[in-house]
């Protein structure tokens, strides 16, 4: 088995780590934990998060020292804010291959790594730098820590000591506790949904189930407790109570718009989820154990497989359902999403090799939704050199017009990814109902990290030509150059990240950037002359009283 590990840490190292910092960050998450990170260096201040190096009470800083660290050791750059999200990859496929190990056997515990490595926006989000993936992990470890404890308690004697006996549910309620430090009390909100589902289940009945939870959830809180003490004896009172305040109501905390629309997280989950999503379908409700699956394994392990498949649905459906209902960013929670969902499509996969157990929705949706997804990334680069077929869609929109004539050097071959995820559909497709769901594996989800890898260096990076580059650059270019950047009429922190922003008053020149279409927020044209218009952005600089009157 020592083999198997160091050939999963050779794919993560193969899949994660290279070429992480050859893409710009995108703006809105990505660069706002990425400046949380860099001021927290350039200021010395690692209690509490700052953007433009004022408090913020929405983002604990776990995260945001990892990114620290890590821009410690390789720069202020986008290979540093990435790479702790990396490290999360490899320890994911390390982890989830133990777990399939110890309640399956080898099979399904590659099948469950080849699932997360293979399935397009759980690998992409590896590659990112994101919140989303440590804290998942964090989640996900800390709900089977409750879980492993609940087996070992109703199964061992009691004489057995203290330790022994609570070591899972302690570690569980303090990896929820470091879960609540990387992104609030959301994570503590989700898993105390699905131990309330699963305890009225079985209509609240269970041996010390409700003393368990309350010492779980303790736990869980005391971690996150340390540090608001440490950060009010430290400092002040304000920071802690702003910030619990703000933890109180975690469906409030300011975030994407898209949240309360069920089509944005069942695209986020069948298509970016694709292909483990399309063979996760028969597992997200009820219990299909088939009766040879009870018959050759050990009683006890069929329970235990049955128990956490129960879990998992019910992992699914808490964080989809908050997910549609919460006003918050909902990336998270839909990501959260993905580690139940690769286990119980890894479960159908190994039925069907197991006992040949091959669903029909399966069957229906792999090529359907393989073909969609490769044809629609196979067609973005033909579109991206024939914009004219764009702009009707965007023709109340003089920025994105612009931003489609942006020069980012499409060419047909970049479509490869899409065509190889499309004929990878099929040929699964045919593996699968020629009753060869190995190879039907094998072959979806090797291709599935191939056309995750590829598609981010071929597509990703084109389309943040189009999107941001223009004025990453512009703030690029200001990097040594003693000024004051402000971002009028849209929402960025890119100005901050890229033109490296220092802390106190600046004696310099003062540059807006605006897009196009929004000229009218400049506060006095006339105070204000026209630098330079690209892709959309527009560049300002304001002008002093001699300049005016020349």
């Amino acid at each position: 088995m020592r083999r198997d590990y160091l050939f999963i840490t050779g794919l993560a190292l193969l899949f994660f780590f290279p070429f992480l910092g050859s893409i710009h960050l995108f703006d809105g998450d990505e660069i706002k934990y990425a400046e949380c990170a860099r001021e927290m260096l350039l200021s010395g201040e690692w209690m509490r998060a700052q953007i433009d190096f004022q408090p913020v009470f929405d983002t604990p800083p776990l995260f945001l020292w990892a990114q620290a660290l890590s821009m410690q050791v390789f720069g202020v750059n986008e290979f540093a804010a990435r790479f702790p999200n990396a490290v999360c990859g490899l320890v994911t496929l390390l982890m989830v291959y133990r777990i399939g190990l110890r309640l399956h056997d080898r099979m399904f515990a590659w099948l469950w790594v080849l699932a997360w490595l293979g399935s397009f926006l759980p690998h992409v989000y590896f590659r990112s730098g994101m919140i989303d993936p440590w804290f998942n992990l964090l989640v996900f470890c800390g709900l089977y820590g409750f879980i492993e404890f609940r087996w070992q308690f109703l199964t061992r004697k009691s004489h057995t000591a203290f330790w022994q006996r609570y070591r899972y549910l302690l570690a569980g309620g303090g990896l929820l506790g470091l879960a609540i430090l990387v992104h609030g009390s959301v994570a503590y909100v989700v898993v105390i949904v699905v131990l309330g589902l699963y305890w009225a289940r079985y209509r609240f009945k269970g041996r010390g189930y409700l003393g368990h939870l309350i010492l779980f959830s303790s736990v869980a809180w005391l971690v996150p407790s340390v540090w608001l003490v440490a950060e009010t004896a430290l400092y002040d009172a304000d920071f802690a109570q702003n910030m619990i305040a703000l933890q109180l109501n975690p469906v409030s905390i300011a975030g994407d718009k898209t949240a309360g629309l069920i089509i944005y997280p069942v695209l986020m989950l069948l298509a970016g989820g694709f292909p483990v999503s399309v063979f996760a379908l028969p597992n997200l409700w009820g219990d299909r154990q088939p009766e040879d699956e009870l018959l050759e394994s050990d009683t006890l392990a069929a329970c235990q497989r049955s128990d956490l498949t129960t879990w998992m649905q019910l992992l699914f459906w808490s964080a989809f359902v908050v997910c549609c209902l919460a006003q918050m960013q909902t990336s998270s929670l839909a990501s959260l999403s993905w580690f139940p969902m690769t286990y119980l499509g890894a479960v159908t996969i190994w039925r069907a090799i197991r006992w040949g157990v091959r669903p029909a929705i399966t069957t229906i949706m792999l090529p359907l939704t393989g073909i969609l997804l490769g044809s629609a990334v196979a067609i973005i680069p033909w579109l991206g050199m024939h914009p004219e077929f764009l702009r009707r869609l965007f023709s109340n929109d003089p920025f994105a017009l612009e931003a489609l004539e942006a020069e980012t050097g499409w060419e047909l071959w970049q479509g490869i990814p899409g065509i190889l995820l499309f004929a990878a559909s099929i040929a699964a497709w045919y593996f699968w109902r020629k009753n060869r769901p190995w190879l039907a594996a094998q072959t979806v989800f090797v291709a599935g990290a191939i056309f995750s890898k590829l598609t981010m260096i071929f597509i990703f990076c084109n389309i943040e030509g189009h999107t941001q580059r223009a004025a990453v650059e512009f703030y690029k270019s200001k990097r040594n150059e003693p000024c004051v950047i402000t971002p009028l009429s849209f929402k960025t922190y890119a100005h901050l990240f890229y033109s490296c922003k220092q802390p106190g008053a600046v004696d310099g020149k003062t540059y807006l950037v605006t897009k196009t279409g929004s000229s009218e927020t400049i506060p006095d044209p006339s105070y204000h002359k026209e630098l330079n218009r690209k892709n959309g952005f527009v560049f300002w600089e304001k002008l002093t009283l001699p300049e005016v009157e020349r």
